[in-house]
């Protein structure tokens, strides 16, 4: 059976003063209709980019996609002309960015964003699209919804402006949803509120999601699979629950170990992983995770790890395959 979305082998590549640059380096996923894939890793580990080559917006130039294939019903979205790719925007893809402040336009009332957009890929009038996104508000839980689609976006909460480019980015029934750190901003109770709300609007429309995040808490609460990405790199990739109870990858490992916990007596120390995310332009040939990482060895530094299955599951790692960890 094809998936909904299958990435095969995507290289992107950004020109820098450096020089080019690979941002994703060979990276494959797939997404299955009503399924939620996790994507996590730290800033600068090529996730943001992933969506953005999905939804056909990465800036060329600086960046191209330089190999690979995004199919999306079978269709390869890097063959697709621009006309085409507005087409799919919105009506079969649609995207949830990280701050919605720097995606809703501030001096247009959210009511005519939505209605826009609905406008945009139905053959409807602006007065029943207002209504349909009077409608949408109502769906994602905004109080007084026929009211607040007057209101500009500097009139709502941080978590009210979340459920508006939510409501806008379902508003054409699309296929797939790509959510960017959609509750970076947000207070942990808004945070959860939000998390419900994409898991209703899941199983009313039955919409794929990838959700992208550094936060393993929220794989944790909205994830059926997670691909762990560093330095442009699907380092894992497995069940939601195997990679939470099972890591096999020292990153991920590390990733989990940073969760805050609850228990009795003392609060841990909170853990944090060593050094930071390499330069791109400074990647050696070696595992990009070397220098970070407590379990390196030679081989780490010289060649880079393939991700293959381990036993468990597919993890890029010469620790595993050599019996190191």
């Amino acid at each position: 059976m094809s998936h909904l979305l299958e990435i095969e082998d995507l290289r992107v590549t950004f020109n820098t003063r450096h020089g080019a640059v690979t941002a994703l380096d060979s990276v494959s996923l797939h997404v299955d209709a009503g399924e939620t894939l996790g994507v996590v890793g730290e800033s600068g580990c090529g996730k943001s980019i992933t969506a953005l080559s999905v939804m056909g917006l990465i800036p060329q130039p600086p960046g191209r996609i330089a190999g690979g294939a995004i199919r999306l019903n079978g269709e390869d979205l890097t063959k697709a002309k621009e006309s085409r790719l507005q087409r799919l925007r919105g009506a079969e893809a649609a995207m949830i960015f990280q701050e919605p402040m720097t995606s809703l336009n501030p001096v247009f009332k959210v009511g005519d964003q939505i209605a826009e957009a609905i406008t945009l890929h139905q053959k409807v009038s602006h007065d029943q699209a207002f209504k349909d996104a009077v409608a949408l508000l109502d769906r994602v839980g905004i109080p007084s919804p026929a009211a607040r689609a007057h209101d500009y976006p500097h009139q709502l909460s941080g978590g009210m402006r979340q459920r508006v480019m939510i409501a806008m980015a379902v508003s054409c029934r699309p296929k797939l949803l790509i959510a960017d750190e959609p509750t970076t901003a947000l207070d942990v109770t808004v945070q959860a509120q939000i998390f419900d709300l994409l898991n209703e609007i899941q199983r009313e429309f039955g919409v794929a999601i990838i959700m992208i995040t550094h936060d393993m808490g929220a794989i944790s609460e909205m994830a059926d699979r997670v691909a762990v990405m560093y330095a442009g790199r699907v380092i894992e990739e497995a069940h939601a629950d195997e990679v939470l109870d099972h890591p096999l990858h020292p990153y991920s490992r590390g990733l989990i170990s940073c969760i805050p916990t609850l228990g009795k007596g003392e609060p841990d120390a909170l853990k944090e992983i060593p050094g930071v995310v390499p330069p791109l332009h400074l990647l050696g040939a070696g595992c990009a995770f070397s220098d970070r990482c407590a379990h390196s060895f030679s081989r780490c530094t010289n060649e880079k790890p393939l991700l293959v299955d381990r036993g468990h599951h597919p993890a890029a790692c010469h620790g595993i395959e050599e019996g190191k960890l």
